[in-house]
């Protein structure tokens, strides 16, 4: 199996990237984002605070979270019911960063996370792929950009999506959730010793996919000798 892990912060691009990648590589692509997206919808519907890690691991208890792959397209299933769309909002974002600190909830993900890569050839994106879930990939990136750039990214995805949202509050939750993540005492988002490393401001899409196919081919004919 070839695994690919993609870290990074929000906004860096990882998704868009993995997911152009996973297609032209003919990969499995791995969101593990909406996974503690799900999880933080799931708390936010019963009406849990999200930083309470007692109650947030009693109810997960009630929670079954489920990959599915329609049209090459990742779906997120919450106990059967579809929820690919309800996760993407800034609230959603801001909970999945609380919920990723709490240790049980990293638990209970992770064996579907590992499961998956123990099938498929993968490309997973998040924010410890590298350093805690898949600490044996193949090939490992840490994916960064200029924090305002990173912002104007998930500012215009929100806005395209219909969202009701300023730059000034996405630059300012980006902020607070980078130092969340980068900080908490559990898996904090950092890169793997081994992880190289890619700055994608002011790149387009099509030329960061083709520095990182660069990245892979580099990676496996070293692997390779």
């Amino acid at each position: 199996m070839l695994r690919i892990a993609i870290d990074g912060p929000g906004g860096a691009g990882k998704s868009t990237l993995a997911k152009a990648l996973a297609k032209k590589l003919g990969m499995i692509y791995v969101d593990t984002g909406a996974l503690y997206r799900t999880v933080g919808l799931f708390v936010d519907r019963n009406n849990v605070d999200p930083k309470d890690e007692d109650a947030v691991t009693e109810i997960i208890r009630d929670l079954e979270v489920k990959i599915a792959y329609e049209n090459g397209n990742q779906i997120i299933y919450m106990n059967s019911e579809k929820i690919t769309d309800e996760i993407r909002t800034p609230k959603m974002s801001m909970y999945a960063s609380a919920v990723s600190a709490i240790p049980s909830v990293r638990s209970f993900l992770l064996d579907t996370q590992r499961k998956i890569a123990a099938t498929e050839n993968v490309i997973m994106d998040g924010r410890d792929i590298g350093t805690v879930i898949l600490p044996d990939a193949e090939v490992k990136i840490f994916l960064t950009a200029d924090p305002k750039e990173r912002a104007r990214r998930r500012y215009e995805e929100l806005i395209e999506k219909g969202k009701n949202v300023t730059y000034e509050s996405v630059l300012e939750e980006m902020n607070t959730r980078d130092t969340n993540d980068s900080q908490r005492k559990i898996a904090p988002c950092v890169p793997a010793d081994d992880a190289v490393m890619f700055d994608n401001t002011g790149l387009t899409l099509e030329m960061s996919v083709e520095r990182v196919i660069e990245i892979i081919g580099n990676k496996i004919q070293l692997l390779s000798k």
